[in-house]
């Protein structure tokens, strides 16, 4: 005898998340009170669409699964937008939180991402895909992914960008004012003449 085939009618399909998410640092944390320690863990988040979207978020809780989610949920709070240009950064830039210092310097095509730990998960997911970055000081990777956030945070769009658009605009504009005053020149030009063949012929 066959088997009744089961339906599938009350299972709902997974909708595609929005922003990717990276685990970057789980850690047990002790709190001492009266009565003895505490034990919870920390979780260290990073975000983003690989648009130009990232954020980082810390968290604690009782529980992992908990603690990642309040986690995601600050990091979405904190998102920052980072300006690409050509698949890299539009300029070089460091920063510094605490003892954490963060390199990124702009790379041409084909070079990748240069570079390690919680920096590498951040710029991936920001969208980047060439750049060498160099970590200074503190190993921390809590620090390290502040830092990191902190550098992108401080990248400007290139100015040239800008003055190729307004110039296209103004060469838009001298193109339509342009054209019907040489037709008004033609029609100005035709006139005389026109008269003197008429005279001649009298």
């Amino acid at each position: 005898m066959a088997k009744p085939r089961r339906d599938n009618r009350g299972q709902k399909k997974r909708e595609p998340k929005e922003y990717e998410e990276e685990v970057i640092q789980l850690d047990r944390v002790t709190r001492v009170v009266k009565g003895g320690r505490r034990l919870r863990f920390r979780a260290t988040v990073a975000i983003g669409n690989k648009k130009g979207k990232v954020g980082v978020g810390v968290a604690k809780s009782n529980e992992v699964v908990t603690a990642i989610k309040k986690a995601v949920t600050k990091a979405k709070q904190n998102l920052i937008v980072v300006p690409i240009h050509n698949d890299t950064i539009p300029h070089r830039t460091q920063e510094k939180f605490k003892a954490s210092k963060i390199l990124l310097i702009p790379a041409g095509p084909g070079t990748g991402i240069i570079a390690g730990g919680a920096t590498r998960k951040i710029i991936e997911l920001s969208g980047i895909k060439n750049i060498l970055s160099k970590t200074l000081g503190s190993s921390n990777r809590l620090n390290n992914s502040k830092a990191t956030i902190q550098a992108l945070k401080a990248l400007r769009e290139r100015p040239n960008n800008k003055k190729k658009a307004e110039a296209k605009v103004e060469e838009s504009k001298v193109k339509t004012e342009t054209k019907p005053q040489a037709k008004l020149e033609t029609k100005t030009e035709t006139k005389p003449e026109a008269k003197k063949t008429e005279e001649k012929a009298k």
